[in-house]
């Protein structure tokens, strides 16, 4: 592991929060609407960093092609709006990891793909979260992840004399987009990551978070 950060950055869905039971439950309550078969959590779990679009994919499969995505997409993300912290929480150690950062005053932030009005929604169940130094979503900018100008916009509002950072996140564009921003990229071993990620989509030295 390369020397101490003087900044950590933060991927949401699947870093900081286990947010796939409510992710699913908006999938199944949409199927269930249009008379689909439901998805187990065993299978939609790893498919909940992808978001709206990934679960979507997931559950109507190739017959996604012959519906209507866009209703489809606001159907989701309004189910998800009206549940969105039934079954949310902390991933086992963050919460007291957070603490520490803020303990040794290194500064940290969120970089997510999440909707901003989901994102400022989920992170007031969650105080902690609420008052980190810089949240940045999917839609804050003209670019989004795997795009490097996320984190490096995130960065740069952190003001930092000498920038340092790790961006800590749990899927392949989370990697790319640190490798493009130059910074120091480290896997959510915990999360939602495809397994042969963590081998196979590093063009530059890529670390793994402690498991739980």
């Amino acid at each position: 592991m390369p020397s101490v950060p003087n900044a950590i950055l933060f991927d949401l869905d699947g870093t900081l929060l286990d947010t796939a039971k409510d992710l699913g439950h908006a999938l199944n309550t949409i199927l269930l609407e249009h008379d689909y078969p439901s998805v187990d959590y065993s299978i939609y779990r790893n498919i909940a960093s992808d978001g709206a679009k990934g679960m979507l994919e997931l559950g109507f499969g190739d017959a996604l092609k012959t519906l209507n995505v866009a209703q489809l997409r606001q159907q989701f993300l309004d189910n998800y709006q009206a549940n969105i912290c039934l079954d949310t929480c902390y991933f086992s150690g963050v919460e007291s990891l957070l603490i520490a950062l803020n303990e040794r005053n290194i500064p940290w932030g969120i970089v997510t793909n999440k909707p901003e009005f989901l994102t400022l929604q989920l992170v007031k169940y969650f105080p902690l979260l609420e008052n980190c130094q810089v949240i940045i979503s999917g839609d804050t900018l003209s670019e989004r992840k795997p795009h490097p100008l996320p984190l490096l916009e995130a960065q740069e509002r952190l003001n930092l004399a000498k920038p340092n950072t790790w961006y800590i996140g749990d899927a392949q564009r989370d990697i790319e987009a640190a490798n493009a921003a130059n910074m120091v990229s480290v896997i959510a071993g915990y999360g939602y990551i495809d397994k042969r990620i963590e081998t196979d989509a590093c063009s530059r030295p890529t670390y793994t978070f402690i498991k739980r």
